[in-house]
């Protein structure tokens, strides 16, 4: 990954670019420790941490990094220091300021857990920066309204969001890699939190407490099975919590799971490739059924969104935001069965939803996801809802369905979410129109004698079934001028439109324009 998506997961309190000579763009491949004692061993893509010597004293690690071609090197100063800015320009390696009272050994396995969740995630040669907990934790902070830290057993921070609210006391110290307030923490365990969150999936309210400097939180413990993996922690910023702040966090453990069981087991077979498998037909429904503890005879549904209007953003902004909805939609998806599936295929995000209940509340679960990525993220998100079918070995049935209806849906951006049954003569049309558009001498060439004024006045037209005046009011027109137009249009294409057949066709071949 880039050392500017680097950059973005750490964010504050942890470092500072000082210099950047040849911008942030560089890939980061390891992470090393340079000792002022030690002979320096750098090489290209390295990110370097400069230990044991601060300020002017790392001048010749800063040279050393910038010749071994290190992406970037980072020093702790106690104040601004130009010399230091101006060896890594000279050595054209970026420069990072690191607080004092950060720890080392917490800033290197920070680091080299992006970095190493990057490289796992990495597809055909691609690195793609897929669920990271980094960004799982901004989800989490877009979905509650919160301040969020991910935490490991041993209460170490694997991961957090970034805020330009308040932090308090508590979070960051935890940041920083200490231990937070005594007192508090001791009070934690006098109330048997710890003991909640290590028990089971229930979302803990702790007050706050003023006289210390912590402010309101919601904690949930992440589990695999009866094994606890961790917990994420939530506090209050400036505004409340959300009112689905605590439903989000149940769904978001429940993904949280996921990534720390990858991380522990890197050779196991991963839920999120899972779904992918059965999508390009590598598995079959029963056997996956039977890996997420799934009943196969129990009905299922596939519902497939689409991130709409990113025809303009560069490759990594898109793909940031690809990844933004996919970890989304797989907090919503996991709060509302925990044998879910989600996984990105072909530019769409597809969701399994097996277990289904009777009369299961898809569409509502749906917009509810739509919403929450307009709302959060301000993305514009398109999403088509499978048929639910009796048993998990139908799902491609679904998943055909679902891709039927966004493929229809594309043609008209102010649909959010359908199903084939709000959408049919759409599906239709659009499945009949690709079909003449792969048979180019299927067309009636009078038509393409039209300009694009007549064509679009002439198909208008047709679509109200000769309703002049409703057809004129869609095209802003005054009628006498939409009649105009469509006897012209007759003229120039020389055809009758008094011709069923030729009205017939004409609303097809003018819609392939």
């Amino acid at each position: 990954m880039s050392l500017r998506q680097v950059l973005i997961a750490l964010g504050d309190p942890l470092v500072e670019v000082q210099a950047a000579p040849h911008g942030l763009e560089g890939d980061v491949l390891d992470v090393v420790i340079l000792d002022p004692d030690d002979v320096p061993d750098v090489r290209p893509g390295d990110f370097a941490l400069v230990v044991g010597a601060r300020g002017r004293a790392a001048l010749p690690l800063v040279r050393a990094a910038g010749a071994g071609g290190a992406v970037a090197v980072a020093v702790k100063v106690d104040a601004p220091a130009p010399v230091l800015r101006q060896a890594a320009a000279d050595a054209g390696v970026a420069l990072l300021a690191v607080r004092p009272e950060v720890r080392w050994e917490h800033l290197e396995a920070l680091v080299r857990g992006v970095v190493q969740t990057a490289r796992s995630s990495a597809d055909a040669g691609a690195v793609e920066v897929l669920g990271d907990l980094f960004g799982l934790a901004q989800t989490i902070a877009s979905l509650t309204g919160g301040i969020v830290s991910i935490e490991d057993t041993a209460s170490r921070v694997l991961a957090y969001s970034r805020s330009s609210d308040e932090v308090d006391e508590l979070r960051r110290l935890s940041i920083l890699g200490r231990q937070g307030p005594e007192p508090y923490l001791s009070m934690l365990r006098d109330w048997g939190v710890y003991q909640r969150l290590r028990s089971g999936e229930e979302v803990v309210r702790i007050d706050e407490r003023p006289e210390l400097g912590i402010r309101r939180r919601i904690a949930v413990g992440v589990h695999a099975g009866a094994q606890p993996l961790g917990t994420i922690w939530v506090q209050e910023g400036e505004t409340p919590l959300t009112e689905e702040s605590e439903r989000a966090l149940l769904g978001a453990a429940r993904v949280t799971a996921l990534h720390l069981v990858q991380q522990r087991e890197p050779a196991a077979a991963f839920r999120e490739n899972l779904l992918a498998s059965l999508l390009d037909g590598r598995m079959d429904a029963g056997s996956i059924a039977e890996q997420i503890g799934a009943d196969p005879d129990r009905p299922a549904a596939v519902v497939v969104f689409a991130l709409r209007g990113q025809e303009h953003a560069d490759r990594t902004q898109h793909e940031l935001r690809r990844t933004e909805m996919t970890s989304l939609i797989s907090v919503h998806a996991a709060a509302y069965r925990r044998t879910a599936l989600v996984s990105r295929q072909n530019g769409r995000t597809y969701a399994l939803l097996p277990d289904l209940p009777p009369k299961a509340p898809l569409l509502a679960l749906t917009r509810e996801i739509v919403a929450a990525a307009r709302r959060h993220m301000g993305l514009v998100v398109q999403a088509a809802v499978g048929r639910t079918v009796p048993v998990v070995d139908e799902v491609m049935l679904s998943r055909a369905e679902a891709d039927r209806v966004l493929d229809a849906m594309a043609r008209d951006l102010d649909a959010e979410v359908a199903t084939l049954a709000d959408v049919r003569s759409r599906v239709l049309v659009s499945e009949t129109l690709a079909l003449l558009a792969e048979h180019p001498r299927i067309r009636d060439p009078r038509l393409d004698l039209l300009d694009a004024d007549l064509a679009r006045s002439l198909l208008t037209y047709l679509d109200e079934f000769g309703d002049v005046r409703t057809a004129a009011a869609r095209l802003h027109v005054h009628p006498n001028t939409l009649r105009y137009r469509v006897r012209r249009a007759a003229e120039v294409g020389g055809f009758d439109l008094d011709d069923p057949l030729l009205r017939l066709f004409a609303q097809l071949q003018l819609r392939l324009t």
